[in-house]
């Protein structure tokens, strides 16, 4: 299983971050859009203990995937926790912390991972699969090194979302 951490520095307000980042609708916006991310279930405004998300993406050589995710833990404006229950991984374990620091919020996201199928799982996780889920967080932490705050920011106008 890997297991990996990625921070990312965010002006505003732990408020802001978290009404951005625990709106389900807004998790398109931070994916390649390579990946074809498609919410295919109703959600709410925000995030709660037990709620299912159905999305469809397109993770390898553009083949739609199920992805069924489930929120397991939140703590408002300090973490949630998103499990996948179906989808391309036999374990799916993704924490999303928020911190206050001087001038604004670490944001830091706890991975694990595990690829299914055994032996052939690892040589594809260490052929493609570790650097996909790499350049995942690469694109998010581009795409919000221009954060200025939930909705309102300029960089999620411009891009047309």
């Amino acid at each position: 299983m890997r297991s990996l951490e990625f921070k990312q520095f965010l002006p505003g307000s732990i408020p802001e971050a978290w009404r951005f980042f625990s709106n389900p609708a807004n998790l398109g916006k931070i994916t390649p859009p390579a990946m074809n991310f498609v919410i295919r279930s109703e959600v709410p405004a925000n995030i709660y203990p037990g709620l299912i998300i159905i999305y469809r993406v397109s993770p390898v050589a553009g083949m739609p995937v199920k992805w069924v995710t489930e929120i397991t833990h939140v703590d408002e404006n300090h973490f949630f926790v998103d499990e996948q229950r179906c989808g391309p991984y036999a374990i799916w374990h993704h924490e999303h912390h928020f911190e206050e620091v001087a001038g604004g919020v670490m944001m830091t996201d706890k991975l694990f991972y595990k690829v299914p199928f055994g032996i052939f799982g690892r040589i594809a996780d260490g052929l493609f699969v570790h650097k996909k889920v790499q350049g995942i967080f690469a694109y998010r932490a581009k795409i919000l090194e221009d954060w200025r705050g939930g909705y309102y920011s300029p960089l999620f106008k411009n891009r047309g979302c």
